[in-house]
């Protein structure tokens, strides 16, 4: 069987690793609220596992990370979330051992065995100039339906985490230096964010721990994402 290749790299690769170091993306996801993004992501797809990925030139960082203690970075060739990089959208493998599209490079797939890995859902983390900067990913140990709801809810939560990125930018970034107000508006994103995390865990103990997702629980869930949204959007004017 022929080796599968390695992902292409985006057209406009030297800019994204620009302005990944400009942003300073790294220190920025390993702040405490995008940790509560990553909780509940878990949570609510109910997964092990779930982390956000930096996608540098040669490496992948897991700034954030539920599930893999230690799991802080590996090789951009053995990272299934440099696929998603490189088609510029979400990958899903609902089976890793299984799948063949999109191509699963040999040394991505042996990384997955070493790791455990069957199941992994990427949904794309823009920087605040939209370019790509990594996923925020979902992982089990075994194989795992996500129909195109969860897929849907992922990539809104995925929006919501690169719109908490680019406020912080924005206040970080202001002539007055008003970084005392990120610091309080992270506070109440924590609280909003801890505050669905409970209903997540309201609806898992009332409905059961259903998988996938049933479409009315993504509903109810879906409607606090969207107040979180129009929250940030205010912040962004």
């Amino acid at each position: 069987m022929a080796t599968p290749p390695h992902p292409a790299l985006p057209n406009d690769e030297s800019a994204r690793l620009r302005a990944l170091r400009s942003f300073e993306v790294l220190a920025a996801l390993a702040e405490p609220v995008f940790e509560e993004f990553v909780a509940l992501a878990a949570r609510l797809f109910q997964v092990p596992i779930s982390l956000l990925s930096v996608v540098e030139e040669t490496e992948v960082h897991y700034p954030t990370n539920v599930g893999m203690p230690g799991h802080r970075q590996q090789p951009r060739v053995e990272a299934l979330c440099s696929t998603a990089i490189s088609l510029g959208h979400a990958v899903i493998y609902h089976d890793v051992m299984l799948e063949h599209y999109p191509a699963i490079p040999a040394e991505a797939l042996q990384a997955a065995q070493r790791n455990h890995v069957r199941f992994y859902a990427g949904a794309l983390l823009l920087l605040p100039d939209q370019r790509p900067l990594g996923t925020l990913c979902l992982i089990n140990r075994e194989p795992r339906p996500f129909t195109p709801d969860e897929q849907r809810i992922l990539e809104l939560l995925a929006g919501l985490v690169s719109s908490t990125l680019a406020v912080r930018h924005l206040y970080r970034t202001r002539p007055d230096g008003d970084r005392g107000h990120w610091a309080h508006l992270s506070g109440e994103l924590q609280e909003e964010i801890g505050s669905l995390n409970a209903l997540v865990r309201y609806l898992n103990a009332r409905n059961g721990s259903a998988v996938p997702v049933p479409v009315a629980f993504l509903a109810q869930v879906e409607g606090r994402m969207h107040d979180l949204q129009l929250m940030l959007d205010t912040h962004r004017r």
